[in-house]
C-alpha cells in the first residue's frame, strides 16, 4: 500500500513515521522543511496536564472577564469571534461537564501513547539528550489563585497526573531564578520538555528519511481521485505523486484545503499565539515554567529562553500583534532576571481548534482512501506520536491502541 501524507509538522511527520513503521510505502510532502509551521513555536513541553483543554467547566465563570480583555493569557479580535458565533456556541457547549469529561479521557489516552512513542524515536533519532525529565511548573501570585485552580487538580487526581503542590521556598529551591511573588505552585514532575521543537519534528523526518521514506518539499494545490481507485495530490505544475490512501495532517491550514477542494467545512478556529527568544539571566532557568496571572510560559531552549504568550482569536492570516509580547516580557521581567531579546522579529503560529477541543483523526467521511489528523489545539506536539499510531491502526484494520471514536472525523455534521 502506498500511502502520501500532506503537511510536515509534528502530527504529519508523526504519521508518516508511524505507517512507515507498520511496512507502509510512505511519501511525506509540504511546502517548507519539516517543523517550519506551527510546530516550530510551542513551548516544548510534553506534559500528562495538557489532558485539560481551555473549554473547561470553569470557563464560564472565566468568560466575563474574558471577554472584557482582563486576562492576559486570552485576547480576541471582535470581527474574528462574530464570524466564528457558530464556532464558539459549539466550544463553550462543549465545556459542560459531560462533553468535558469525554475530552479529558480522550486526551489522557492519546498523551499517554504518544509519551511512550516520543521516548522511543528520540531514542532511534538520536537525540534523547533534547528530552529534559524534570518537569514543569505552574505558578500562581496569590493564595486565591492557587484555590481558583482547586478544580484542576482534582482532575489531575482522578486520571493519575502526578503533581506537588509547592510553597515558595520549594519553588525558590527548585527554580532559584525566580523572585518572591509568588505564593505557591504546582510542580509536574512526570512532565518532560525539548530544547529545540523544530529540531526534534527535523530530527523524525530525518528518521523517516533514513529509513526509506520520500520527502518532497512542493506547494500542495490539490487531490485528484485517480483510476486506480487512489489520489493524485496536486502541485502548481500538475500531478506531485500519489497514493492508494492519503493523509491530511495541515493543522490551521486543513480548513481553507478542504473547504477549496469540496470535501468539507471544518468547524475549526485559530488561537493564535507568538514567541520570542531572550538571553538567559544570571541565575539558570531548569524547566518549562507557567505563570497563571502572567499569562505566558517560559521555556529554556538551545537558542535562550522562549516566552511564549497565550491566546488570540483571530482570522489565521490576520497581522502578527505586537501588544501580547509586550505585556508577557513585562510580566515575565517581574518573575526572574533575563536578558535582552535575541529576536529580532516576534514569531507567531495558530493552533487549529474543533470545538470540542479534540483532533480529528481517522477516515473522512464520503472520501474513501482520504484520511484526516488535524485540529490538535494547543498540544499537537504532546499527542502527534500516538495519532500517528492510532491512524496507522485504523488505515490497516488492526485493533487501536486507544478508543478511537472521540477522535471520528464523522463527529459532527459538515456542509459539503
Amino acid at each position: 500500500m502506498r500511502v502520501t501524507v500532506v503537511g510536515a509538522g509534528m502530527v504529519g511527520v508523526s504519521c508518516a513515521l508511524a505507517l512507515q513503521q507498520k511496512g507502509l510505502a510512505v511519501t511525506l510532502v509540504d511546502r517548507l522543511p519539516p517543523g517550519s509551521e506551527t510546530s516550530h513555536g510551542n513551548a516544548g513541553v510534553l506534559t500528562p496536564s495538557s489532558l485539560i483543554p481551555f473549554n473547561n467547566p470553569a470557563l464560564w465563570q472565566q468568560l466575563p472577564a474574558l471577554l472584557r480583555g482582563k486576562n492576559p493569557g486570552f485576547r480576541y479580535k471582535l470581527p474574528y469571534l462574530v464570524g466564528q458565533m457558530a464556532w464558539a456556541a459549539r466550544f463553550l457547549a462543549h465545556s459542560r461537564p459531560p462533553h468535558f469529561e469525554k475530552t479529558v479521557a480522550a486526551l489522557d489516552a492519546l498523551i499517554g501513547l504518544s509519551r511512550g512513542i516520543h521516548h522511543d524515536w528520540l531514542q532511534q533519532a538520536g537525540i534523547r539528550h533534547r528530552m529534559r525529565d524534570d518537569g514543569w511548573i505552574f505558578l500562581y501570585r496569590s493564595e486565591a489563585a492557587w484555590q481558583s485552580g482547586a478544580w484542576a487538580r482534582d482532575v489531575y487526581k482522578k486520571y493519575g497526573v502526578t503533581f506537588e503542590t509547592l510553597e515558595f521556598i520549594d519553588l525558590q529551591s527548585l527554580e532559584p531564578a525566580l523572585q518572591p511573588i509568588f505564593a505557591k505552585g504546582v510542580w509536574f514532575p512526570g512532565a518532560g520538555s525539548v530544547d529545540d521543537p523544530a529540531e526534534v519534528v527535523r530530527a523524525y523526518a530525518r528518521l523517516f528519511a533514513d529509513r526509506g521514506g520520500v520527502w518532497r518539499q512542493s506547494e500542495v494545490m490539490g487531490l485528484r481521485p485517480s483510476s486506480d481507485g487512489g489520489w493524485t495530490v496536486l502541485g502548481a505544475t500538475g500531478p506531485l505523486c500519489g497514493g492508494d490512501q492519503v493523509v491530511l495532517a495541515l493543522g490551521p491550514f486543513s480548513r481553507a484545503f478542504l473547504s477549496q477542494q469540496g470535501v468539507m467545512k471544518l468547524p475549526m478556529a485559530f488561537e493564535r499565539g507568538t514567541h520570542m527568544h531572550y538571553a538567559p539571566g544570571p541565575v539558570a532557568l531548569r524547566r518549562p515554567i507557567y505563570d497563571t496571572a502572567g499569562g505566558y510560559v517560559l521555556s529554556p531552549m538551545s537558542r535562550g529562553w522562549r516566552l511564549t504568550t497565550g491566546v488570540e482569536l483571530n482570522a489565521l492570516q490576520a497581522p502578527t500583534p505586537n501588544e501580547p509580547m509586550i505585556q508577557a516580557e513585562k510580566r515575565a521581567r517581574e518573575a526572574l532576571t533575563m536578558g535582552a531579546a535575541l529576536d529580532t522579529q516576534i514569531w507567531q503560529g495558530s493552533r487549529p481548534t474543533l470545538p470540542d477541543s479534540r483532533p480529528m483523526i481517522g477516515a473522512c467521511p464520503d472520501h474513501p482512501g482520504l484520511w484526516l489528523a488535524l485540529g490538535h489545539q494547543h498540544i499537537g506536539f504532546s499527542t502527534g506520536p500516538g495519532t500517528g499510531e492510532l491512524l496507522a491502526d485504523l488505515m490497516l484494520g488492526h485493533t487501536p491502541k486507544l478508543d478511537p471514536v472521540p477522535f471520528s472525523p464523522d463527529r459532527f455534521t459538515f456542509v459539503r
